[in-house]
């Protein structure tokens, strides 16, 4: 398993980004997990409908989604709130989408992120869809689709990477492996040693990471893209993380997994090793953890305000988002439904 940064914070080799940037990232990762717990204390307020909580999973998200340029696509599942952030996409709109509201599911136009995919694994093809798409307009856009390993189960995953490998597309397959498909364990999930494995019968390249060690995910992430981007074709990248959360906030995971497990998860925490070596540098303070979180908190509560506060649709807007045009069935339905 590749490994740059370790649980202690010491580096294996020399760090790909200068300590300015691991900066950045850092502030980032703990903007992405003031975002999680934000959710779901929303959720257990009666405020959002459900959530899913991706703590632990910040390097892996926020590592690789920095590998990309601004107008690369991305394709990910409603656990990735942190790298459809860091694309772009708006965090009013995926706080919007979980209470119910369709226009979560409507980013700017300028935003190259697909919505949330709730169904699992169906979102792969889509990736290699516009991955494809880019290729055939001669555009050095790349695409990246994030999936986690039960999804790896899916007839969607053979599909995109069958298809994507052929085709030599410009896509680069995220798995992040975090231990649980729900409650299924990984063991019992595929008979293959390792996810990355599965890319040899594919005819791509497959490598394994430490999918909490911010350095190896951001390395392994950008020399995939620029494979990618160079005409190589795609590559699977499996992150081996850990989900500390539940599934979602309507699951217990306390009925499947062993509590020591996740303590000992705990113990290799993506932003604690990178604060360690930021420590070990001199640029890190208590000060500036304390600031950053204040400002994280800030700038979520505003997103929540602006969620909250979008006007409710009306009757009729159920069909605004169909047609171009409406068709004259559709348009005498929408004028019943608008007296009513």
């Amino acid at each position: 398993m590749f490994q740059i940064l370790t649980p202690s914070g010491a580096l294996n080799q020399e760090s790909p980004l200068e300590v300015e940037m691991i900066r950045r990232l850092y502030r980032a990762m703990v903007f992405a997990r003031t975002y999680d717990r934000k959710g779901t204390a929303l959720q257990k307020q009666g405020r959002l409908a459900t959530y899913a909580p991706f703590e632990g999973q910040e390097a892996a998200q926020v590592g690789s989604a920095a590998a990309l340029d601004p107008d690369d696509w991305m394709a990910a599942t409603y656990r990735d709130g942190a790298a459809m952030w860091m694309q772009g996409y708006p965090l009013e709109l995926l706080l919007a989408g979980r209470t119910g509201d369709e226009r979560g599911g409507s980013p700017p136009v300028h935003v190259p992120v697909l919505p949330p995919s709730i169904t699992v694994g169906g979102h792969m093809v889509h990736a290699v869809g516009l991955g494809w798409a880019a290729k055939l307009r001669g555009e050095s856009r790349i695409a990246i689709t994030y999936f986690g390993d039960g999804a790896t189960s899916e007839g969607d995953f053979h599909e995109a990477m069958n298809f994507a490998a052929v085709f030599s597309v410009p896509c680069v397959f995220f798995c992040q492996n975090n231990g649980w498909a729900i409650s299924l364990p990984r063991e019992e999930q595929t008979r293959s040693e390792t996810i990355a494995q599965k890319a040899i019968a594919y005819g791509m390249p497959g490598v394994q990471i430490d999918g909490n060690d911010l350095l190896a995910v951001y390395q392994t992430t950008k020399e995939a893209i620029e494979r990618a981007r160079g005409g190589e074709g795609p590559t699977l990248i499996e992150a081996v993380t850990y989900r500390l959360g539940p599934h979602t906030t309507a699951d217990d995971p306390g009925r499947y997994r062993a509590e020591g497990l996740t303590e000992e998860w705990r113990r290799r925490d993506p932003l604690e090793r990178v604060r360690l070596f930021l420590s070990e540098r001199e640029v890190w303070s208590q000060s500036w953890q304390q600031q950053i979180e204040k400002e994280a908190a800030e700038e979520v509560d505003l997103a929540i305000e602006r969620a909250e506060g979008m006007s409710p649709l009306g009757p009729g807007e159920i069909f605004d988002a169909m047609f171009e045009s409406l068709p004259p069935h559709l348009a005498r339905q929408r004028a019943e439904a608008t007296q009513q």
